[in-house]
């Protein structure tokens, strides 16, 4: 039976229902105005100012008939959020007091808002606030429905008024046009000649937290930074693993239930929903869309997986590390490369060891990767990931390239002999069950604890935080991955004998780099041992990737592809010192002020309580024992906590005196976080030994299972 919701409506009739997307564009332009802006989407022109009058007539028509009063300019700025400035249609009222409804060509393709106010790294100082918004027409317009009314946004890039990027959006646009043409050149060396697009594909996969709204107000860690500081674990954790692909709790599936028809409405292809390893974690992944476009869909699920949550009473926690003892969340960046004429460049095919075209491009991804290692692994890097790479629940900080039993062999055969002439089959599974099916397997198992792994047709990028945008760790697999490609075509173009050169080129590439495939485990110690004996870079902090960005291999590479200039990576560069800075300060300042104004004070009074308690056994001859040893035990670690907070205290004063950005992140990480970690140690343990009526604030057993 088909799926109903709203009105009787179908997902068919819902879907997309709130994007301008070619259906609309086809319902709502000329015939000509139409043709002349898919030129634009599909790259095959620069847009046309002289058709954005009727454009934006449009879309204004097609967003009043949805309801919408105002519009926006939604772009990305470096602050981890998307922004957006809201103004209505309206003209200044006439003579009569009526007013028109008017959204000009120039409203929809250029905005203006503060650049002075928005992380810059420098680029943009407090008297130097012009910045533009610009019209990315290549992401289609939508209306989102909120407590505001319904809003047409209009996806754009945002830059200053010297033209540096300021946002995510600008080098993700132009790290795709690198890797298009560099891929280009590729298949033309194999005689493609009917390809003029290829368009890296991504598939984000989102996992996050559900608590209840009211406990979550009570926590101030979880309002100010996203994250506990502070919390004992409860007798269950996810030990038995029954959480993970679990039945979905009642109010948990009514929750998804209106995610998915928020998202279908504004066109984002939610497809897969289910629990995770961690009580309370969940997970969302959409079905594959063009980078530029995918990175739009993930940050509008970011903010309607949060929106919903409150209109239910829930909160979503995006936080890559919410909850101390179980799994964090992170975000699977799926890519891989497919063109117009409808090849996927990743696709080995059904004997990959013949498919020298593959082959190329995956030799060119190693040479990618272990080049850029560290630029890769920046990519990823944020103050909450710290907490949650190599923590036996995620990828370690070290990049390296599962390929798996298949390629891994084919590989093998070049590299002894010069020449792969087989490829392994994946065989059948048999389940010694005579009703069941036999099922033909995969010629390779999965790894999921390896960072970049192939998977079938394409590479998954396992690193990246679950509140991040994917525009950077897309933008640095495009760029490192165009550059790999423009040197094996700057070599290949212009050899003699073509099926020489690429052959030796191909093992050549694969010899050089064979020393990033790893397909064992990612987890275990060994595995940290021989990646520093293969000469694997180890960033274990994002304080130590920072520096990747502005390599002299990094500014090179990215200057050569018009991607980054020096001063945007530096910039870049500083806005994550920056941030991390802050996020600390903020952190520190928070577990500070839940201890002296709610934990100790609550503390205090229990050891009042149970002193009296004390007091009058010992008055009536009754042994006292067990609570003189409680009051002991509490006592020490109350003084012990008491003794931390003046140490945190001290040492994120000291960190505020520091000027410079870098220097004070060091001192952040290797000062201020060891003071966080000695206070946290002692009130964990208090709460173990306190009245839970007196404990100020939800525990974890019951943010985590009482929902």
């Amino acid at each position: 039976m088909e799926n109903r919701w709203e009105n009787n409506q179908s997902i068919m009739d819902i879907f997309g229902t709130n994007v301008f997307n070619d259906k609309a564009m086809r319902q709502y332009l000329p015939k000509s105005i139409y043709y002349e802006l898919r030129k634009t989407i599909e790259g095959r022109k620069e847009l046309d100012p002289a058709i954005a009058d009727v454009v934006a007539a449009a879309i204004k028509k097609w967003a009043i008939e949805k309801g919408a009063t105002h519009y926006t300019h939604w772009f990305q700025p470096l602050t981890g959020f998307t922004a957006e400035k809201h103004d209505s249609f309206i003209t200044p009222p006439k003579e009569d007091g009526s007013v028109l409804m008017e959204f000009s060509g120039k409203d929809l393709i250029k905005g203006e808002p503060d650049a002075s106010s928005f992380p810059s790294g420098g680029l943009r100082a407090t008297f130097e606030a012009r910045g533009y918004t610009t019209w990315d027409c290549t992401s289609p317009a939508f209306v989102r429905e909120d407590a505001a009314g319904a809003i047409l946004c209009i996806p754009t890039a945002f830059c200053s008024f010297t033209g540096e990027a300021l946002d995510q959006k600008t080098p993700l646009l132009r790290s795709m046009e690198a890797v298009q043409e560099q891929a280009l050149r590729v298949l033309r060396l194999f005689g493609n000649t009917t390809a003029t697009k290829v368009i890296p594909s991504i598939g984000a996969e989102q996992e996050y937290f559900l608590i209840d709204r009211q406990k979550y107000l009570q926590r101030k860690d979880l309002i100010y930074t996203g994250r506990t500081l502070f919390g004992a674990m409860p007798p269950k954790g996810q030990e038995l693993d029954d959480h993970y692909f679990g039945t979905i709790r009642q109010r948990i599936a009514g929750y998804m239930r209106r995610v998915n028809e928020e998202l279908w409405k504004m066109g984002v292809p939610a497809k897969t929903q289910h629990n995770e390893v961690a009580p309370a974690q969940h997970e969302l992944a959409p079905i594959y869309a063009e980078a530029n476009v995918a990175a739009d869909h993930n940050q509008i699920m970011m903010q309607t997986l949060k929106r919903v949550a409150s209109q239910q009473g829930l909160v979503c926690l995006l936080h890559e590390k919410p909850f101390a003892g179980v799994n964090g969340s992170g975000k699977h960046n799926n890519w891989s490369l497919t063109t117009d004429d409808g090849q996927n460049l990743l696709d080995p095919g059904r004997r990959p060891h013949e498919n020298r075209q593959f082959l190329l491009i995956l030799a060119c991804i190693l040479k990618a990767v272990d080049t850029h290692a560290d630029l890769l692994r920046e990519s990823a890097a944020n103050v909450g990931n710290d907490h949650r790479l190599g923590a036996h629940e995620a990828p370690p900080a070290i990049i390296s390239v599962f390929l798996g039993e298949q390629l891994d062999d084919v590989l093998q055969q070049l590299l002894r002999t010069g020449n792969a002439t087989h490829s392994s089959r994946g065989g059948t599974l048999h389940t010694g069950v005579k009703t069941l099916p036999d099922v033909i397997k995969d010629a390779t198992d999965r790894n999921r604890t390896s960072p970049f792994a192939f998977t079938s047709n394409k590479f998954e990028f396992r690193m990246v935080g679950s509140r991040d945008s994917i525009s950077p760790s897309t933008v640095v697999i495009n760029t490192i991955v165009a550059e790999a490609l423009a040197d094996a075509c700057d070599i290949l173009e212009k050899a003699d004998n073509f099926d020489a050169a690429l052959h030796d080129l191909t093992i050549q590439y694969i010899a050089e780099h064979q020393k990033i495939i790893f397909g064992g485990n990612g987890y275990s110690e060994e595995w940290v041992n021989e990646a520093e004996r293969r000469g694997l870079p180890n960033l274990r902090s994002m304080i130590d990737a920072i520096p990747a960005l502005v390599t002299e291999k990094s500014v090179r590479m990215f200057e050569r592809f018009r991607v980054f200039s020096e001063s945007e990576l530096h910039s870049r560069a500083e806005i994550k010192y920056e941030s991390y800075n802050k996020a600390l300060n903020i952190e520190a300042l928070t577990m500070i002020d839940m201890a002296v104004k709610q934990i100790i004070p609550a503390v205090i009074g229990y050891t009042g309580t149970l002193s009296g308690i004390i007091q009058s056994m010992n008055a009536i001859h009754v042994d006292a024992g067990v609570q003189s040893d409680l009051l002991t035990e509490i006592g020490s670690l109350l003084s012990e906590a008491n003794g931390a907070v003046r140490i945190l205290r001290s040492v994120a004063e000291e960190a505020q005196g520091i000027a410079d950005n870098k220097t004070r992140a060091h001192f952040y990480h290797d000062y201020v976080l060891p003071a966080m970690e000695a206070l946290r140690r002692p009130i964990d343990r208090l709460e173990m030994l306190v009245d839970k009526e007196v404990w100020p604030m939800p525990s974890y057993g019951d943010l985590l299972f009482e929902i």
